[in-house]
């Protein structure tokens, strides 16, 4: 009713209760929950404590106030020394949203008291209840991590069971709102501590579960609160993981191997639980079946799961119960076994095989072990039969087709994870006997850290053994080796051996008797087993691995050799692969020992394993057989070096040389010998490096012992010298040798410039010269098509090959091919139709071939065919043209009154015409001035009784109709008693056009590039220039009458075709 009054008010006047709200009044219940929906100043801050203190500073802690309101909420902290009310603000740069402070700038041994006040939007609440008073660290300075407990007390770890330890502890002194322990545990000897619990554990005393059993661990514990962990306790003794002694369990499976009538032999399995000691006493009762009463039947003690309990009464049931015993005392009884009656047997099959065991359980397999029947029957046992079935099945499968000799047998092909049980029947000659009883149901599942059984050599004995590493183990198992599931005990041929959970089967002298399977089981555990088959192979490598540690050998890296030293010395030397200071060793020369001395240096360093020997004179008397024995603790060897015959020989001719070499490096001497390379620009040069050398140190060239001086002479200072062979070719072959020298002495250097060294340097110009070679150029000429090819060089000594639609071509009257010392060409002499096609040059250097190609068919052949037409017949019009060919001087003095004769010998096909000129007028034939020309061939022009005013320019026009030639003479004439006149020479003789001959049509020039350096073959194939005369002595200038032909300039020739015309390829590179 209270509450819904309270809501009314509310809604009808919330300023009322927004104003009760800023006073401060709060109400429970309904009252509360409205209160903080409307409260808009917060309440003060509650529980003001310091929850951590240390030396430099303490964390300051308190309760959010409540209500708090809605709107964001941050603090301020003031502070007072303890009783004096003089408070102080510390937070007045921060914004403090979070109920913990870190406080600094405290003062040692003073007490302080804090307050805080909650602040929002609206105000500031009032101020808190002060803290009790704290201060930063005790009276004599030590921390104090207020709030944490101490440590707790002494630790105390007992065995539990054999994979735990039952651990307690004394409770902290201080507990101080004890929330619980954390206990940690280590292995003895390791590092690292594991946690044994993930919450606080809150009594003192705790069981660690799911330790490795036989391992030894230590134990330590930290108690808990809200304000953190104590110091760690001291650490427990140390304990190993072993079941704590008790009692074992009671035996079971009893069951009646053989009955006469009298007795009975019973036979029982193991108790499930040993207890913690090992189970060394069994205790038999019997009784009527129809009765209560047990009756002990044996009063000492059997120590083995079998008896035979005798003063029986044919014909009775009896039933039996067993006890078994250990340190500890005797268990409890186990349960009755059924009801056996002893009645005699007489059958004649065997009876029941017992005591049925695993061993070696993995994913897939298993080995079961049986114990021969007692009851044989009425011949002897000759093998068994096992029979398997899975757990809870009554469907056996008989393992085996023939019967098993002994008395185990190795299953596989089992599933993982399943369960199995087994049984076995004895087999005589009369049949098959009685099953045994049924084995425990065994999972077909490894133990987790299950290992296998090792065979090794023992590094520091060599002895042979069998070695296993238990992945459990207790304070009472023992390791039992079998050797073909037979017990070894103590047998001469090996020795067993165990070590913690190790244990090692050491091989006396082992041999192909110790051939077999091998077993070990580990006892009181659940069923640690494993096997392994020792073979021939395996035992006779671990026989010479055990030969090598008993009789170790120094291992070596390197034997004995020898290397010859810069001086001629010769260092004998071994390496092995790790040598120790004490060793000792000796070097043997031919059956006697030698040590250093004069001559000799023996020595040797450990850390690279390098023993060594340095004869430093070797001659003929150390011919022979060396050894180096070596002694390295139990280590020996021994190496040998036969030095005899062409061994030595040979060792002694590089050590002559070298001693040779050593002297001559005393002086200047070649760094490198004379070898050649080859320029960009195709220049052979023959280069070699010198050393030792000094400013007057000469340098000479010689070529088959002429001097070669050149050019630029050889700077010896520099380090090298070069010799430039420039446009090498076959007359550069010969013995090329360089020769230095000064006062410390003289080095000669030769080279031979023949056969391969001379193909090799050909092939390294034809590299370069192939690189830079041009595209093929076409030019024609009159004699025919030519294709060149330039480069950077080339001689005839390249390996260069023309071709032709594929087809190699040989040099020939109409294939002509030759070259430059710039470019390749290849001539086809009166070009047919048959020369169309495709071109090659290949140009090879031994390694790689550079193909330059030109496709002479279709407009180009047509084009380059008619341009040789039309150069062919301007050449045979410059050979018949008509021609002076010798006869008549340059310049003629002569007195008055002589006569003169200007005789010379014309020549042209056909005969030409002779015209005689002077001052460029045509001569006439008269009395005075007589013409002739003889038999087509002399020319001839005499004056008689000459006159000064026959003085003057004379010249001869000889042509026909594929041209001519124009030959000036000077003539002067003095009269008697004149002094001669200097001669005074005329202008050169020209040639003079004839009609131009029908030519065929030949294109124009082509615009393509001209190439550097065009070259013709001939002089034949030059256009047609005037037969060179010298020239005549200019005469002064005289009226003469109009020429009665055409004379042309002076110094014309007769028309001539271009000289040749480019194919249209890309220019020279």
């Amino acid at each position: 009713m209270l509450d819904c009054l309270w809501g009314l008010f509310a809604q009808a006047a919330p300023g009322i209760l927004s104003y009760v709200a800023n006073l401060g009044l709060y109400y429970t219940g309904a009252q509360g929950l409205l209160l903080h929906c409307y409260v808009t100043v917060p309440g003060e801050p509650t529980d003001v404590h310091a929850s951590e203190i240390f030396k430099s500073y303490m964390v300051l802690s308190w309760k959010p106030p409540s209500p708090r309101g809605r709107a964001p909420l941050w603090y301020i902290i003031e502070k007072c020394l303890a009783g004096t009310g003089v408070w102080q603000r510390i937070n007045t740069a921060v914004k403090l949203h979070s109920p913990r402070y870190p406080v600094f700038d405290l003062q040692d041994g003073q007490k302080y008291q804090f307050r805080v006040y909650s602040i929002n939007m609206y105000g500031s609440s009032q101020a808190s209840a002060p803290s009790e008073p704290i201060q930063k660290v005790n009276e004599d300075g030590t921390e104090l991590p207020v709030g944490v407990p101490s440590a707790p007390g002494k630790v105390v770890a007992t065995r539990n069971t054999k994979s735990s330890v039952f651990v307690q502890w004394e409770t902290p002194k201080h507990l101080k709102s004890l929330m619980g322990y954390y206990i940690d545990g280590r292995v003895v000897g390791a590092k690292e501590w594991f946690p044994c619990n993930h919450k606080p554990f809150r009594h003192n005393r705790f069981v660690v579960h799911g330790l490795i059993p036989g391992e030894s661990y230590v134990f330590r514990v930290q108690a808990v609160n809200i304000f953190g962990l104590s110091e760690e306790s001291q650490e427990s003794s140390p304990i190993a993981v072993e079941p704590a002694l008790a009692t074992p369990s009671a035996p079971y499976g009893i069951t009646m191997l053989s009955c006469d009538g009298s007795s009975m032999t019973l036979a029982w399995k193991s108790p499930k639980h040993c207890g913690g000691s090992k189970v060394n006493a069994y205790y038999i009762d019997k009784r009527d079946a129809d009765t209560l009463v047990w009756k002990e039947v044996n009063l000492a003690a059997v120590t083995e799961r079998i008896c035979t309990v005798d003063n029986l009464t044919e014909g009775i049931f009896y039933e039996f119960r067993i006890q078994a015993g250990n340190l500890a005392g005797v268990g409890l009884p186990s349960a009755p076994s059924a009801p056996m009656k002893c009645d005699a047997w007489t059958m004649e099959q065997p009876g029941p095989a017992y005591d049925l065991s695993f061993s070696e359980v993995r994913g897939d397999s298993l080995v079961i072990l049986w114990k021969a029947p007692i009851y044989t029957g009425a011949n002897a046992v000759t093998g068994y039969f096992v029979d398997m079935a899975k757990k809870g099945s009554s469907e056996f499968v008989t393992l085996n087709g023939e019967p098993v000799s002994h008395h185990y047998l190795q299953v596989t092909g089992l599933q993982e994870g399943n369960s199995y049980v087994f049984r076995v029947r004895a087999v005589n000659s009369n049949g098959v006997g009685k099953p045994s009883e049924l084995s425990e149901p065994v999972c077909a599942k490894a133990l987790p850290g299950t290992t296998e059984i090792v065979a090794g050599v023992d590094e520091e004995n060599g002895d042979v053994f069998l070695s296993f590493e238990a992945c459990e183990i207790c304070e009472t198992s023992k390791f039992v080796w079998s050797k073909n599931y037979k017990p070894i005990g103590d047998c001469p041929r090996a020795t067993v051996s165990a070590k913690g959970r190790t244990s090692r089967l050491t091989f006396t002298n082992p041999d192909k008797d110790d051939l077999g399977r091998y077993s070990v089981v580990v006892t009181d555990t659940d069923g640690v087993s494993s096997s392994h088959t020792l073979t021939e192979d395996a035992l006779n490598t671990m026989l010479e691995l055990s030969y090598a540690i008993r009789h170790p050998v120094v291992p070596l890296k390197h034997s004995l050799n020898y290397e010859i030293l810069e001086k001629g010395h010769v260092r004998f030397w071994l390496q092995a692969v790790k040598l120790s200071p004490s060793l000792s060793y000796r070097f043997i020369v031919n059956d006697k020992e030698v040590t250093s001395g004069e001559g000799q240096k023996i020595s040797h360093d450990v850390a690279s394993g390098v023993i060594q020997m340095t004869v430093d004179h070797f001659t003929r008397a150390n011919e022979g057989t060396y050894t180096v024995q070596i002694n390295d603790g139990k280590a020996k060897t021994q190496s040998s070096l036969v030095l005899v015959g062409d061994a030595f020989k040979a060792a002694l001719k590089e050590a002559e040389f070298q001693r040779k070499e050593h002297i001559r490096k005393q002086g200047p001497h070649f760094s490198e010998y004379l070898d050649f390379t080859v320029s960009e620009d195709c220049t052979v040069m023959l280069t070699c490096k010198v050393a030792n050398v000094k400013k007057d140190t000469s340098f000479h060239w010689y070529k088959e012992d002429d001097e070669i001086v050149p050019e630029s002479p050889p700077n010896v200072m520099s380090g090298a010298c070069a010799l430039p062979l420039p446009l090498f070719s076959r007359k550069d072959q010969g013995v090329y040798k360089a020769v230095l020298s000064d006062d410390k002495g003289k080095d000669t250097c030769v080279f031979d410039i023949s056969g391969q060294v001379f193909d090799d340097i050909i092939n390294a110009i034809a590299r370069n010269a192939g690189a830079s070679a041009s595209e093929l150029v076409m030019q024609c000429t009159p004699e025919g098509i030519r294709l060149q090819c330039y480069m950077n060089y080339y001689t005839e000594e390249m390996k260069t090959v023309w071709k032709h639609k594929e087809s190699k071509i040989a040099s020939s009257e109409k294939m002509r091919i030759g070259g430059t010392a710039e470019m390749a060409w290849m001539q086809i002499c009166d070009p047919s139709d048959k020369e169309k096609g495709h071109y090659a040059i290949e140009i090879s250097d031994g390694v790689t071939t550079h193909t330059r190609t030109f496709d002479l068919s279709g407009q180009a052949y047509t084009d380059a065919y008619e341009e040789y037409l039309r150069l062919k017949a301007a050449a045979f019009a410059e050979k018949n043209r008509g021609r002076v060919v010798g006869g008549l001087p340059d310049v003629v003095t002569i007195m008055e009154d002589k006569s003169l004769s200007l005789t010379c010998t014309v020549w042209g096909e056909p005969t030409p015409e002779v015209t005689w000129f002077k001052n460029e007028q045509e001569v006439a034939s008269n009395e005075h001035t007589r013409v002739t020309f003889d038999g087509g061939k002399f020319a001839s022009l005499v004056i008689n009784k000459v006159t000064t005013d026959d003085s003057g320019k004379y010249s001869i026009n000889v042509r026909n109709k594929y041209g001519g030639e124009f030959v000036e003479i000077t003539v002067s004439v003095y009269r008697h008693g004149e002094p001669i006149p200097e001669p005074k020479l005329g202008q050169p003789k020209t040639a003079t056009p004839a009609a131009q001959p029908v030519l065929p049509k030949s294109p124009a020039p082509s615009k393509t590039p001209t190439p550097s350096k065009p070259q013709t073959p001939a002089q034949s194939m030059k256009s047609p220039t005037p037969a060179s005369t010298p020239s005549s002595t200019p005469a002064p200038k005289s009226p003469t009458p109009a020429p009665k032909s055409p004379t042309p300039p002076r110094s014309v020739k007769s028309p001539t075709p271009p000289r040749f015309m480019k194919s249209p390829t890309p220019p020279r590179k």
